[in-house]
C-alpha cells in the first residue's frame, strides 16, 4: 500500500494493486486468490460485519466434475455436466461460460485447498435439483461443504462475521454440518449433544460460516483485514479505465486507488425496492440476504455503461414469517419443511399448484404466474396446510410441535374452518385435501409428479428417503393448521455481464479495463435455473478466482 498526493485536493489517497468491494465468498477468494498470486490487496466491506449471504447460507459449492467426488468413485465428466446445465438452459446460458465454469471448478477446489486453510468435502448422497434431467447425478457428487472450522482460529475476528437469523436461530446451528442437517442425511438423529459440547469448545462451525471462516483466516494470515463500514459509490474512471474508487465511511469519505484493478462482489439488489420494481420477473417480498445487498455495484456499473445479463431473475424461494428468540419478525425458509409428509401448498382458491416438493428456485417461479382474467398473480397469496401429524414428527421453524399452537399459525378443528379464517373456499379446500389423500393412498401425485424424482425423495423426510413416502403423506388427523407463504429470494442474478476472467463487459462487448464482477453483483452463468446445492456459491467461488488470477497473472 503506498499514497500519493491527491490531484484535487492535494490529500493522500491510498494506492494498491487490488480493491475487491464485498466480503462474501465471491469477493473473499478473489481477494485470497489475488494475494497469494503476490498483489498487494485491500477489501473493503459495506456492513459492521464480514462474509454477506455467504455467512448465512448453508455454504454449498455445486462443482461437477471435483477431485472429492472422483475420490470417491463417482461418475461424472465434463461431457455430462455440460449437458446437464445445457437441459436446464432455456436459451438464457451462456455455453462458453458454462464450459469455463465446469472447467475451472476442480481447480479453483485444487488451489484454494493447497494454498489456503480450505478444506472441502462432499455432501455424500445430495442429488441435483433436476436430476433425472440429462446429465443430472441423483445419487450426488457435485455439492461441496467446508469441512468445520474452529472460529477461535480468529482472533477478534471470530465475532465479527456476520450470522444468519434462521441459522442461528439455535445454539447448534453455527456448529453443523450441512451434511448434519435434515439434509444432510448423514446424522439423522441430530449430532450428539456430546459432540456439539466438543465443537463448541473452540466454536467450531459449518456451513456458511465455515466456508466464510477458512476464507478470511487465508486472507488474515497474509495480513489482509477487511475494511467494515466501507461502502463504495463510486468508480474512478481515468482514459476509459478503472483505476479505483470512492467510499464513505463512517470517517467521511476517502478514494483508494488500483493499479491493477477492482473487483465487484457487494452482492445483488435485492433490498432495493426500486431496482427490484424496474428488473425482477414477479413479485419479491422477503429477501433472505444481508440487508446490505441493496444493488451498490450494479449502480456504479450502470454509471460508466456496463452490459447488463440476467436482471429479471433472482435465486428464488419461498418464506414463511416466524418470531426468533428475541421476539422479531425474520422470514423463514421452507426449503425442507414443504417437501415433507402430511402437508401441501394452495393458492387463494384452495388449490394445489406446483409440486411442493420441487427444488425452491423452481418453486419460487410458480409465484410469478399471472392471471390474465383477474389480472394479478394467480397463486398468491399462499397458505402452507398441514395437520397435526406434521407438527408431531417435524414442527415447523422455531417451534417443536410442543405446549400451545403459537400465534403465527392458524389452527382448526376442521378443514372447512381453517379455509374461512385464512379466507378461501372452504369447499375448494376439503376438495382438494380430499384429492390429495386419495392420490397419496395410490401412491404418486398424477396432478404435479411430487415424489417422482430422486430430489423430492431426499428432501422430504429423512427416515424415508429413496421412496415416495419421504414426500407424500395425507392431511388426516386434526387439527388442522395453516401458515401464510411469501415470495422471497436468497438474492438477484443480474449485473453486468462478464468475460472468461470475469472481466466487466462495456455496452459495445468489450471489457472494461481495470473492472471485474463475481458472484451475485455479476450476471448469473446459470440464467434462470438452479443446477444443484451451492449453485449460488459455486460460479461465486470460480469466477472470483479467475478474476484473482487474471488480475495478477495478466499483469
Amino acid at each position: 500500500m503506498t499514497t500519493t498526493p491527491r490531484s484535487d485536493t492535494g490529500a493522500d489517497v491510498e494506492s494498491t494493486d487490488v480493491i475487491v468491494l464485498g466480503s462474501g465468498a465471491a469477493g473473499l477468494t478473489a481477494a485470497l486468490t489475488a494475494r497469494i498470486e503476490g498483489a498487494d490487496v485491500v477489501v473493503l466491506e459495506k456492513g459492521d460485519l464480514v462474509g454477506g449471504t455467504s455467512a448465512w447460507s448453508g455454504g454449498a459449492l455445486w462443482i461437477p466434475v471435483n477431485p472429492k467426488a472422483d475420490e470417491a468413485g463417482l461418475d461424472d465428466s465434463r461431457e455430462d455436466a455440460l449437458a446437464y446445465i445445457a437441459s436446464l438452459s432455456n436459451g438464457m446460458i451462456d455455453p462458453a461460460m458454462a464450459e469455463v465454469f465446469v472447467d475451472t471448478g476442480a481447480e479453483m477446489v485444487e488451489y484454494l485447498e493447497a494454498n489456503t486453510p480450505m478444506a472441502f468435502e462432499l455432501v455424500p448422497g445430495f442429488p441435483d435439483y433436476q436430476p433425472e434431467q440429462p446429465g443430472g447425478k441423483p445419487r450426488g457428487g457435485r455439492s461441496l461443504q467446508a469441512a468445520l472450522f474452529p472460529f477461535d482460529q480468529l482472533g477478534e475476528w471470530r465475532t465479527r462475521v456476520t450470522v444468519g437469523r434462521q441459522l442461528g436461530a439455535n445454539a447448534a446451528g453455527v456448529s453443523m454440518a450441512l451434511s448434519e442437517t435434515p439434509l444432510g442425511h448423514t446424522a439423522p438423529d441430530g449430532v450428539p449433544p456430546a459432540e456439539l459440547a466438543r465443537r463448541q469448545e473452540h466454536d467450531e462451525r459449518g456451513m456458511g460460516q465455515a466456508l466464510v471462516g477458512r476464507l478470511l483466516k487465508g486472507l488474515l494470515d497474509r495480513g489482509v483485514e477487511p475494511r467494515v463500514e466501507h461502502r463504495a459509490v463510486r468508480l474512478v474512471v481515468e482514459d476509459g479505465r478503472v483505476v479505483g474508487v470512492t467510499a464513505t465511511t463512517p470517517g467521511g469519505e476517502v478514494e483508494l486507488r488500483a493499479r491493477r484493478g477492482v473487483v465487484l462482489a457487494t452482492g445483488g439488489f435485492e433490498w432495493d425496492p426500486e431496482l427490484v420494481r424496474a428488473f425482477l420477473r414477479g413479485p419479491l417480498e422477503r429477501p433472505v440476504s444481508v440487508p446490505t445487498n441493496t444493488g451498490d455495484g450494479l449502480r456504479m456499473a450502470m454509471r460508466i455503461g456496463v452490459s447488463l445479463g440476467t436482471m429479471r431473475e433472482a435465486w428464488w424461494t419461498a418464506t414463511i414469517d416466524v418470531p426468533d428468540q428475541h421476539g422479531r419478525t425474520i422470514p423463514w425458509m421452507v426449503n425442507g419443511e414443504r417437501t415433507r409428509p402430511r402437508t401441501i401448498m394452495v393458492n387463494r382458491d384452495g388449490k394445489r399448484f406446483a409440486n411442493e416438493s420441487a427444488n425452491y428456485n423452481a418453486f419460487g417461479a410458480a409465484f410469478h404466474q399471472i392471471d390474465p382474467v383477474r389480472f394479478d398473480y394467480s397463486n398468491l397469496p399462499a397458505w402452507m396446510v398441514f395437520d397435526r401429524g406434521y407438527v408431531e414428527r417435524y414442527g415447523l421453524g422455531t417451534w417443536r410441535g410442543d405446549g400451545p399452537t403459537p400465534s403465527w399459525i392458524t389452527v382448526a378443528d376442521s378443514l372447512a374452518d381453517l379455509a374461512s379464517d385464512i379466507g378461501i373456499d372452504p369447499t375448494a379446500l376439503e376438495d382438494t385435501v380430499a384429492r390429495w389423500n386419495a392420490n397419496v393412498a395410490d401412491g404418486h401425485d398424477p396432478d404435479f409428479h411430487r415424489g417422482e424424482s430422486a430430489h423430492d425423495q431426499w428432501w422430504g423426510d429423512p427416515a424415508l428417503t429413496g421412496s415416495t413416502a419421504a414426500s407424500l403423506g395425507p392431511l388426516d388427523t386434526a387439527p388442522f393448521h395453516a401458515v401464510r407463504v411469501y415470495p422471497a429470494a436468497l438474492g438477484t442474478k443480474g449485473g453486468p455481464r462478464t468475460t472468461a476472467d470475469a472481466q466487466v463487459l462495456d455496452v459495445d462487448g468489450d471489457p472494461v479495463p481495470g473492472l471485474y464482477a463475481a458472484g451475485n453483483a455479476a450476471a448469473s452463468v446459470f440464467g434462470m435455473t438452479y443446477g444443484g446445492a451451492g449453485g449460488t456459491l459455486g460460479p461465486a467461488c470460480v469466477f472470483g478466482y479467475r478474476a484473482g488470477r487474471h488480475l495478477t497473472r495478466s499483469a
